[in-house]
This record gives C-alpha cells, sequence and structure tokens, in this order.
C-alpha cells in the first residue's frame, strides 16, 4: 500500500465542517438529483476523469495506489466518507466486464476494505458499484463507492 502523505489515510479524507447534511436535508436530495441527471445523460466510450486520474493529467489526494489500481476521496462526497477505487484498466461497466477481469474487480474489492479501514470505518460501510443509466452510473470507467461514517438507510434506492 503506497500513501502520498506522511498522514494517516483518515486524516486525508474531507470531513464536514458543518452540520450541512442534518441542518439542510434537501442538500443531500439535491446533489442526488444531480448524480441522477448526470447518469441520464452520460454515455460510454472516450475517455474518462479517471482515466486522466489515473494517468496523473488529473492530481488527485491519493490514499492508495498499487500496480492495479487507485483510491482516493470523492470529489462529490454522499457521507461524511466516500473514497473511491479506480481499476488502472479502463473496464466501462461492470455488466460488460470480461472472466478475465475477475482477479482485478476482486483485487478492487480488497482495497475498498483496506481503504475502510484505514479511514476508521470500524462500525461498518458500504460498498457501491453503479452500472448504466438507470444504476446511476455517471463515469463510464469501473469503479468501487466506499460510503461510511454515518448510518446507512435502506432501502438504498
Amino acid at each position: 500500500m503506497t500513501y502520498t502523505s506522511n498522514q494517516s489515510a483518515s486524516s486525508l479524507i474531507p470531513q464536514p465542517t458543518d452540520s450541512t447534511a442534518s441542518a439542510r436535508p434537501g442538500l443531500h436530495c439535491a446533489k442526488m438529483a444531480d448524480e441522477t441527471e448526470k447518469a441520464q445523460t452520460a454515455r460510454p466510450g472516450g475517455d474518462t476523469i479517471f482515466g486522466k486520474i489515473v494517468r496523473k493529467e488529473i492530481p488527485v489526494n491519493l490514499l492508495y495506489e498499487d500496480d492495479q489500481c487507485v483510491a482516493f476521496p470523492d470529489i462529490s462526497p454522499q457521507a461524511p466518507t466516500h473514497i473511491l477505487v479506480v481499476p488502472k484498466k479502463p473496464i466501462v461497466q461492470l455488466s460488460v466486464a470480461e472472466e478475465d477481469d475477475a482477479a482485478l474487480l476482486g483485487h478492487m474489492l480488497i482495497v475498498a476494505k483496506k481503504c475502510a479501514k484505514d479511514a476508521g470505518l470500524t462500525k461498518g460501510y458500504r460498498i457501491v458499484i453503479n452500472d448504466g443509466p438507470d444504476g446511476g452510473q455517471s463515469v463510464y470507467h469501473v469503479h468501487i463507492h466506499v460510503l461510511g461514517g454515518r448510518m446507512m438507510g435502506w432501502p438504498p434506492g
């Protein structure tokens, strides 16, 4: 595991500075609406922001990097802790992954587990992979969302 800072991973993850989510409950709904709109208009194909991050064309605060994937805080967090695990190999979406992607996809789950532990998510966390427009996928480069730091609601949709 490689960190880009001498700080612990949990100190690198953005934390809310006020009680915005609880003081303004509509804010969370507005963020979700924005993501839903992005998912409905995003299309597979071409380069993505994650490809540019993997190639180091866009700087991010890497929490983890190895030869197969990177992990970093989500720029638009949906929970107090929201980490993205992105493979260096650009798989467009989970539904079109090949059998030979199985080891990489499994590795990403292990990295997600490590990131959750390093972030101090001892009471649990949620793993999400969005697929296609109805699944809420807004970037067509497979990625895992690690969400935690609060109680997750159910059902999630």
